[in-house]
């Protein structure tokens, strides 16, 4: 399956944002590195539209300052990894019980 990639100006007018402002995100936030093509213009994954959607949510409505936001991204980051770690024990449970 061919992953969909947007433009910034498609990614810019679905999140309701100025092209500026995911630029400047891009340079606060090192998850956020969008592809390039080979004329240079960014290419957003579903991905990408995923993290910038929580990031403007952290920003805008629960007025997290950027280094808050960080923060609040790394420590679900971290919860994501536990979660994983947890879905992998189970499954080598489960096998066990086969």
């Amino acid at each position: 399956m061919k992953s969909r990639y947007y433009k910034i100006g498609e990614v810019a007018r679905e999140l309701e944002l100025e092209p500026y402002v995911l630029r400047f995100w891009e340079k606060e936030f090192p998850q956020l590195t969008p592809e390039r093509s080979s004329k240079g213009q960014r290419l957003y994954t579903e991905e990408h539209l995923k993290l910038l959607k929580r990031i403007k949510y952290l920003l805008y409505e629960e007025k997290l300052t950027i280094e808050g936001a960080k923060l609040r991204l790394q420590e679900h980051n971290r919860w994501l990894e536990k979660v994983e770690d947890i879905r992998k024990e189970l499954k080598d449970i489960l096998k066990l019980l086969d």
